[in-house]
């Protein structure tokens, strides 16, 4: 008996979840990848028309398929391959699983495991291009405001695939990606996806995001170790028109045979390695009586990474009953020269009021006294302190708190955590009260729990407001335990 034939329509591009959908009806049915057509058309309906007779509808409510992670892991990266194939080589493949053979994967030689390797390579490389080379460049925004466009061409569907990658590492800035096959769009809150684009006028324009790019280039380039050819195959020709560092390439090249030979004749020299302990010995000469007087000491050091524009000193009351603990001073706190006053410090304010504490009533510092960060463009981004930085700052701290004496100290994160016990903590893991301090350098009771920074890059939504909730509750625990101890 003839069996009928299955047309399924998915969306132009990468349709993972069309696909997924369909191939649910289809293995619920029995379908062989032989009595499918597959069709990438732009119609988003799910289904298309069935063309023979007898043909049963796939159904919508299909359980979901058990699959092998590296399957499934599999199939989101093909599908995004520009093969009109992909579906109908995807759908064999599970097929074969389905009937038993789970651990088709690992058979290398089978022609159709050989196939969709080299289509997950190619989209793996792709998507590589895409993080390594795409380049942003500062536009006019109508608003006044800041924004960042950059245009990239993929050879595959990739661009809602590199969306978390670009959203985790740009999230302070307002941008949009365009290409031939799709657009992100990003305003530091939510992600839009858009359509194909064309590439704007005038995004060849020089700014200061283009030349931090090119002063990075310069400043990693290895005179010693140039190869062009295979720069020019890490880095193909037909991106190099929107990489503003291209520009210095040729001559990077032709001043690298004396660059070199400048080294060699240069005289050899061991790398200066900074010694904390130096620093803590020098401190502990200095001996402040009063809490003023270690603020004026602290205010005259010069940070120990450069570029801070200020020491951001404690706020609060002397012997105030609950002193908090964060990481160091954010860039509005380095700004005004006050702790907790940027996002996250508003966030801190509101939780604390739910909790039951005035912020007022309580000692605000940071385990390090300076903003550490990394400039991008106009923009200077966090850059978390080193075991080595939270010791230099180490000994202010511990004399701070003896000046203060709270009852008990709360601390934001890892690092405070790390400051005031002096070893590596695991927040989620010992979130909690904690006893702080080592001989000699006083001896605390303590409170760990999440930063208000952590609660900022959680996505909006049930997950988000359950963290705030937990949050609030280990700050309104830490005032029980206080007023319990009063």
């Amino acid at each position: 008996m003839h069996r009928p034939m299955y047309r399924v329509e998915l969306r132009d591009g990468a349709d993972l979840d069309g696909f997924r959908r369909a191939l649910r009806g289809l293995v619920a049915l029995g379908v062989e990848p032989d009595e499918v057509t597959w069709s990438g058309g732009s119609a988003p309906s799910l289904f298309g028309a069935i063309p023979e007779a007898g043909a049963a509808p796939l159904p919508a409510d299909a359980p979901p398929v058990p699959l092998p992670r590296p399957v499934g892991d599999l199939i989101g990266t093909v599908v995004c391959h520009r093969d009109p194939e992909r579906y109908a080589l995807l759908h064999r493949l599970v097929r074969r699983v389905v009937r038993g053979e789970r651990d088709m994967l690992d058979h290398h030689a089978d022609p159709l495991v050989q196939r969709l390797a080299m289509l997950d390579k190619a989209v793996r490389r792709d998507l590589h291009k895409m993080h390594a080379f795409l380049r942003f460049r500062e536009v006019r925004d109508p608003d006044g405001g800041e924004r960042y466009v950059a245009w990239f061409e993929p050879d595959h569907f990739i661009v809602e695939a590199t969306a978390p990658f670009f959203v985790e590492r740009f999230e302070s800035l307002v941008w949009t990606i365009l290409t031939p096959v799709g657009s992100l769009h990003w305003d530091r809150r939510s992600l839009t996806v858009g359509p194909a684009a064309s590439r704007p006028e005038g995004l060849d324009r020089d700014d200061r995001f283009a030349e931090g790019w090119q002063r990075y280039y310069e400043s990693t380039f290895n005179p010693a170790r140039v190869n062009p050819t295979a720069m020019r195959a890490e880095m193909p020709r037909k991106y190099w028109a929107n990489l503003p560092e291209a520009a210095a390439i040729p001559r990077m090249i032709r001043s690298a045979p004396a660059r070199v030979q400048a080294m060699i004749e240069a005289e050899a020299a061991a790398p200066r390695r900074r010694n904390p302990d130096k620093a803590v010995a020098a401190m502990a000469r200095q001996e402040p009586a009063t809490l003023a007087e270690l603020n004026r000491i602290i205010r005259a050091a010069d940070p120990l990474v450069p570029g801070a524009t200020q020491a951001v000193l404690g706020e609060g009351p002397v012997g105030a009953a609950i002193a908090i603990v964060g990481e160091q001073p954010g860039d509005q706190e380095d700004l005004e020269g006050r702790p907790f006053v940027g996002p996250a410090g508003q966030l801190l304010t509101r939780a604390l009021e739910e909790a039951g504490i005035e912020r007022g009533a309580a000692y605000l510092t940071n385990a390090v006294k300076h903003f550490k960060f990394v400039a991008r463009g106009k923009r200077r981004l966090h850059q978390s302190p080193t075991a080595g930085e939270v010791k230099h700052y180490r000994w202010w701290l511990m004399k701070e708190l003896g000046f203060v004496r709270p009852r008990l100290v709360v601390t934001l994160g890892a690092t405070a955590a790390l400051a005031l016990s002096g070893r590596s903590v695991s927040v989620l893991r010992e979130r909690g009260p904690m006893r702080f301090g080592q001989t000699g350098e006083g001896d605390w009771e303590g409170f760990v729990t999440i930063h208000p920074s952590y609660l900022l890059r959680l996505p909006a939504g049930e997950g988000a407001e359950q963290a705030h909730r937990d949050f609030v509750a280990d700050l309104r625990r830490a005032r029980e335990m206080v007023e319990g101890a009063g």
